[in-house]
């Protein structure tokens, strides 16, 4: 938690009550502490003069303005763990066996590697995505290819900027033409959805775009997915200015598991974001995207065998 000032529009809490949610529904989900990232870790991704301004506190006004946060020595290390929570859910799914992994918070996806942007610090899809090429490269020297798959209601232009110039990694995202951020950078693959979109032409456009991704990455395939499944494009969020229902985010978040499952791709989830108007209408968003993670692991075809117990 950070201490935000009062009326703040960053919904912190919603966190908490996710974790709850998901612990009291979902039986057999293993809950573990996000390890905070590393400095050596972070710079895999970003600047070290960046890594060491907001380690030490000497961001400006103007940075900490764009970010959206106030400078504190909670927002440094809750940035560092927000990191630390995707390494570990990627290291889990990828290495681990298990298939399918979460990050309860993350999705950061608007840091740069210069700055940080949009509630965002540090880019976690990024950093984890860079060190698990490190690590699988000394394992497999063939080097390993990485999809994120960015459905925040905003643009991933951070996630696109860092990976602008690396075709090891593979970008796409859905996300409201007309919405934050207002300059978009290029993905490999950018749909640009209009205000009002509902469920039947989001879920096409879904369709359309994976399938496109999936002809575009054929002579490489991808070892390990990022799935950035936001709450935001719901009806009820009240900066996304989409119009999906609960069960049209229910059925994208099936058909993203489903076509990784059907490769055999690891995927790390993050939450990302998620402003509803109501906090129990996002909080239900997110805890059925796990829901439906949890039931992708059960059915995952090489993941390890393991004890089933509540955290």
């Amino acid at each position: 938690m950070l201490p935000l000032p009062a009326g703040h529009s960053f919904p912190m809490t919603k966190y908490r009550l996710l974790r709850e949610a998901a612990e009291a529904t979902l039986p057999g989900l293993r809950v573990t502490e996000a390890p905070p990232a590393s400095d050596g870790e972070l710079a895999l991704a970003h600047d070290p003069s960046w890594i060491t301004a907001v380690a030490e506190g000497t961001t400006s006004a103007a940075q900490q303005r764009e970010i959206g946060f106030p400078w504190s020595e909670r927002m440094v290390e809750r940035a560092r763990r927000s990191v630390g929570a995707t390494v570990a859910a990627a290291r889990t799914a990828l290495f681990g066996g298990e298939g399918v992994a979460a990050n309860l918070a993350g999705g950061t996806h608007h840091a740069y590697a210069h700055k940080g942007s949009g509630y965002c610090v540090f880019n976690d899809v990024a950093v984890a995505a860079r060190l698990m090429q490190a690590e699988m490269h000394r394992v497999d020297r063939r080097g390993l290819r990485v999809f994120v798959i960015d459905l925040d209601v905003h643009q991933g232009n951070g996630t696109a900027s860092i990976f602008s110039e690396d075709p090891t990694v593979f970008t796409l995202s859905l996300h409201g033409a007309r919405n934050f951020p207002f300059r978009k950078e290029a993905s490999d693959i950018d749909v640009d959805l209009p205000d009002g979109c509902t469920d039947v032409p989001y879920l096409l456009a879904l369709d359309e775009a994976l399938e496109r991704a999936w002809s575009l990455q054929a002579a490489h395939p991808p070892g390990l997915a990022f799935y950035l499944a936001g709450a935001d494009p719901h009806e009820g969020d009240r900066l996304g200015r989409l119009k999906l229902s609960s069960a049209g985010l229910l059925e994208r978040d099936r058909r993203v598991l489903t076509t990784l499952r059907a490769r055999g791709i690891p995927v790390a989830l993050s939450m990302a974001g998620g402003y509803g108007r109501e906090l129990a209408t996002t909080v239900a968003v997110h805890r059925a995207t796990l829901a439906e993670a949890f039931s992708a692991w059960q059915r995952w075809p090489r993941r390890a065998e393991v004890e089933q117990s509540p955290a």
